[in-house]
């Protein structure tokens, strides 16, 4: 009997390690294909002609570009013998400034770097090379991205041309320095000690961008010699530095940027993170917790990354409120994790600052709550699962206090105390006090707490004490999901070591802002203090509604409150006492969502049928002329004092309610009555107190607060900001509609220019939804199209990119002729060129004739500046050689199109060439313009464009004594007829 044959051997590609079992990589078949291409373009060929063989294939289009880029790319991976005729002939034939390469260059390093072949991996970084010393555009880009992989360059003269390169390039070494101490990698380390002290004393300035961070490095390594000077010059004589700096604190209230806590993650790493802060459900960590264990931090070595693990989590993992919502696996569990994997006290203590590091300066004018979040959740949650977690972390809040920096002790008081207070303004923990006097900790730590943070820590009282541990403990429980052995290691799931879902193709991942929700500690109503201030009657009624949990019930006794209020003889000295009887018995209704789930008239009705809605419904059936409508309202301004969340529920209520129709301006009073006593103020504070709490409440409101309060939300883009920072896609779409239904009017001609250059600061998807709202209402291109002005193509993708499809589906305008032509030009931007092209194949007579004009006005003259419709910036210059090398980049991207749209566009040459002959011929050939004329001048210069708009008629009165050109017809107004022909 025959044997089988055996089964024929996977051939092993010369780009990727693999196995028999690993299935074929797309992007190591995609290049092989290149390869062949390349190959059978030049095989037998001399070198001149097979570059000519390229260079006849690239012209075909755009898909034999990429395939011959391509192929030379990998030919230089994977041939080194070849890798240098392939770079020239790379260059020699590449028609996008290597952009092609560079994104594969970057998707490999973020992809599929730990699985390249050795000799690819050398000659990747022999290519980067040789693409930096060709000063090719973006490999900046490139270098950052290798940084992450902690390569050495020889090409520093390039890399100190970017303040950025310089400070990433330190933030990188200052941190590889303390890992680098043993006997064999002190020649490393000495080079790297070396450059960080040179950049650091020769461009501080650069390096002053990365912030608070900053110090925490240096701080590890102060004890080696070179650095020990360094360090005495920051701290006692930071001039030496830079003139501008001013000292240590200049770096420490300074927040550092994202890119550099990432820059310490390999792609890999920042990969597994993201995926189980968005993926991995809470339970069911263990397993990935363990991969990354064994990958990433099990030699001794890796004790020092958990501080970098920590800095990324808290200052770039972001979660939305959705997530956060969710039981996808939280930050404070991940990070709980790593504290236990510590087995160094000083990577330990290093981990704790890490963790605690934004809070020793932070000010809630300029830091987020997401990065002090993780903290105070860390110790929250591990008090009964952990308890010896939450006493060392208190202990070291505690203790850095005075030992981070004595000099600047009282600001580091200052930042500790402002994230408490900010933790509890935001709701992270509703209370603190059952944290600080918890009996699971020792009464030295209790005592050291109540004697640090007293503002936070209750009254002695056991009892109360017992009973408020019980309920923290019931809702960690509920939260671990019942599970007694811990919160940090729960089984059950696995990563694969390729987890493409999350890859995303090495595109820059962006995270956004959202604001945490409300902590949720059950309590029950405790109104004592305020109870004996209040009189007899007036006590009796609210005990009454402390006893019943009827909501039916509940809003009857309220009734005879409110009418207990408007009584002429209520003593008003006790609206204090009851709006905070009110405010503490109602809590529960301001918590969770205001808005149903199915918006009906029923629900909507059952909404706001709660007792504190009839506060709002008295007001809305009283006349603003009656006694009691002022009481009521100074009461309902008492009660927002103690719960601020009442502004937007009055606005909820106003437009749910029928009983409201109508009656929104109510609310305008409300805001008079209130402590800030200005519509506006109270209006955006409310709405921005609605969208940290309810998003969808907030897209309900919208329409009803711009319609009914024009004057205060159309002014500024302070709301839209509010608004475009939290809404999705879906929500986004549902105001859309109603801006085309008419229902929503979110922009006027008068302020919408200002808006959309204040919108130039927002993040990328709020400027993406700011232009789609904006183009969702009919407002003509033209009031908005000075903006151009302010765009950089490297710094407003969004808006140019949204400008551009715009006027794409506009005929030009002189107007948008000249602002396109205004733009400066630059080989890497591609928007003047791309829209007169475009224009040029569907308008050209039209774009001719304001071309044509627009040479004509700039030939050789001085141009006055002139004032924005509706900014205060002032237009940029329009010289003739701007026009000219716009009209140069087109006349380059139309060649391939047909002879008489090239002759078309020669001819305005031509025609700028004759008028400018016929400014040659002497004065006196021409007629002069009457002495009363404004236009009565010395010289023979064509009018500027101010002076066309002021003499129209006299500009006709010159138009014998010009040259003659052929005349047409044209839009516009009479001076630019008169000036052109």
């Amino acid at each position: 009997q025959m044997e089988p044959a055996p089964a024929k051997a996977k051939p092993q590609g010369r780009l990727l390690v693999s196995t028999q079992l690993d299935a074929k990589d797309e992007l190591e078949e995609r290049l092989e294909r290149c390869v062949v291409i390349v190959q059978a373009l030049t095989n037998g060929l001399s070198e001149r002609e097979a570059n000519d063989a390229l260079t006849a294939n690239v012209c075909k289009g755009q898909q034999q570009h990429e395939e011959v880029c391509l192929g030379l790319f990998t030919l230089v991976l994977t041939e080194p013998t070849q890798a240098q005729r392939c770079f020239r002939d790379l260059t020699l034939v590449n028609r996008d400034g290597m952009n092609i390469v560079l994104v594969k260059i970057n998707q490999i390093l973020m992809e599929k770097f730990l699985k390249l072949q050795d000799n690819p991996r050398t000659q990747l970084v022999w290519l980067v090379r040789e693409l930096v010393k060709s000063g090719v555009i973006g490999a900046d880009g490139v270098i950052m991205t290798l940084l992450k992989q902690i390569f050495m360059f020889t090409v520093w003269e390039w890399v100190l041309k970017s303040g950025m390169l310089i400070a990433m390039s330190v933030y990188t070494y200052l941190r590889l320095i303390v890992d680098h101490g043993t006997p064999n990698l002190l020649p490393l380390r000495q080079k790297e000690v070396d450059f960080c002290i040179s950049m650091l004393r020769e461009k501080f300035m650069e390096c002053l961008i990365i912030g608070r961070d900053l110090i925490r490095l240096l701080q590890n390594v102060a004890r080696i010699p070179e650095m020990e000077l360094l360090w005495r010059d920051l701290l006692h004589n930071p001039q030496v530095l830079s003139p501008q700096f001013t000292g240590i604190l200049q770096l420490l209230t300074a927040r550092t940027s994202r890119k550099f806590l990432a820059c310490r993650l390999t792609p890999d790493m920042e990969t597994k993170l993201l995926f189980m802060t968005s993926r991995v459900r809470f339970g069911q960590q263990k397993r990935y917790q363990d991969w990354f264990q064994r990958q990433y931090l099990s030699t001794a070595e890796s004790q020092s990354l958990r501080c970098d693990l920590i800095r990324y989590i808290c200052g770039v993992v972001h979660p939305s409120n959705e997530v956060l919502s969710s039981d996808i696996l939280p930050r404070w569990a991940i990070i709980g994790w790593l504290l236990t994997t510590c087995t160094s006290n000083v990577a330990a203590s290093n981990a704790k600052l890490a963790l605690f590091y934004d809070w020793l300066f932070f000010n809630p004018e300029k830091d987020s709550i997401m990065n002090i979040e993780p903290a105070i959740l860390v110790m929250h949650h591990s008090m009964k699962p952990h308890p010896a977690i939450t006493a060392t972390l208190l202990d070291f809040m505690c203790r850095i206090i005075p030992h981070f920096f004595p000099p600047l002790e009282t600001q580091v008081r200052q930042g500790v105390f402002n994230s408490l207070n900010f933790i509890m303004e935001k709701r992270v923990l509703a209370h603190l006090a059952p944290l600080f006097d918890n009996p699971k900790l020792d009464r030295e730590l209790r005592s050291m707490l109540r004697e640090r943070f007293p503002e936070f820590c209750s009254p002695p009282s056991p009892p109360t004490e017992v009973k408020m541990e019980e309920a923290v403990s019931m809702e960690m429980d509920n939260h671990v999901l019942d599970k007694e052995e811990g919160c940090y290691d729960h089984t059950e799931a696995a990563f694969s070591d390729d987890e493409e879902e999350v890859n995303n193709k090495g595109k820059k991942r962006e995270f956004r802002f959202h604001p945490i929700k409300e902590a949720v500690i059950e309590e029950p109503a405790d109104i004592t203090p305020w109870l004996d201030q209040l009189d007899d009657t007036m006590k009796e009624k609210v005990q009454q509604i402390q006893k019943t949990s009827d909501t039916e019930t509940q809003c009857e006794v309220m009734q005879e409150v409110v009418d207990l209020i408007m009584e002429d003889d209520f003593d008003t000295e006790q609206m204090s006492a009851l709006a905070s009887c009110l405010a503490e018995l109602f809590k529960d209704h301001f918590r969770g969502e205001v808005l149903p789930e199915e918006i009906t008239e029923e629900s909507l009705e059952e909404s706001v049928s709660k007792p504190v809605c009839l506060i709002f419904r008295n007001l809305v059936t009283m006349q603003e002329d009656n006694s009691g409508f002022s009481v009521l309202l100074d009461m309902l301004a008492e009660l927002y004092q103690k719960q601020p969340k009442i502004g937007y529920h009055l606005l909820y209520y106003l437009k749910a309610s029928k009983a409201a129709n109508g009656k929104m301006m109510l609310y305008e009073s409300f805001a008079q009555a209130t402590a800030l006593g200005d519509l506006h103020t109270c209006l955006m504070m409310d709405m921005k107190a609605c969208q940290e709490d309810d998003v969808r409440l907030l897209c309900y409101l919208t329409p009803s607060i711009y319609s009914e309060f024009p004057d205060e939300t159309l002014r500024s883009g302070e709301l839209l900001n509010m608004i475009v920072a939290v809404i999705d896609s879906m929500q986004l779409q549902e105001l859309m509609c109603h801006v085309m239904m008419g229902n929503l009017v979110m922009f006027r001609k008068d302020s919408v220019l200002n808006i959309l250059i204040q919108s130039l600061e927002w993040e990328t998807f709020e400027q993406y939804s700011t232009w789609q709202l904006f183009l969702a209402h009919s407002i003509p291109l033209e009031t908005i199209i000075p903006i151009l002005q302010h765009l950089k193509y490297k710094e407003h993708p969004e808006a140019l990119s949204c400008l551009l499809l715009q006027l794409r589906r506009e005929k030009p305008s002189e107007e948008m002729v000249k602002m396109v032509l205004s733009r400066p030009c630059h080989p890497e931007d591609q928007f003047t060129t791309s829209i007169l092209r475009h224009w040029a194949s569907k308008y050209d007579d039209t774009l001719g004739e304001h071309i044509k004009a627009q040479l004509i006005k700039n030939n050789n003259q001085p141009r006055k500046r002139q004032s924005l419709r509706s900014s205060s910036s002032k237009l940029a210059q329009l010289t003739l050689e701007q026009i000219l090398e716009h009209l140069d980049n087109l006349r380059l991207s139309l060649s391939n199109m047909k002879n008489n749209s090239a002759t078309k566009f020669s001819d305005l040459f031509a025609l700028a060439e004759e008028y400018e002959d016929s400014q040659a011929k002497p004065l006196k050939s021409r007629r002069k313009a009457p002495a009363s004329s404004p236009r009565s001048r010395k010289g023979v210069a064509p009018p500027t464009n101010n002076e066309e708009e002021s003499a129209s008629s006299s500009a006709s009165e010159e138009e014998d004594s010009k040259p003659k050109a052929p005349k047409r017809k044209r839009k516009g107004s009479s001076a630019v007829g008169s000036d052109s022909d």
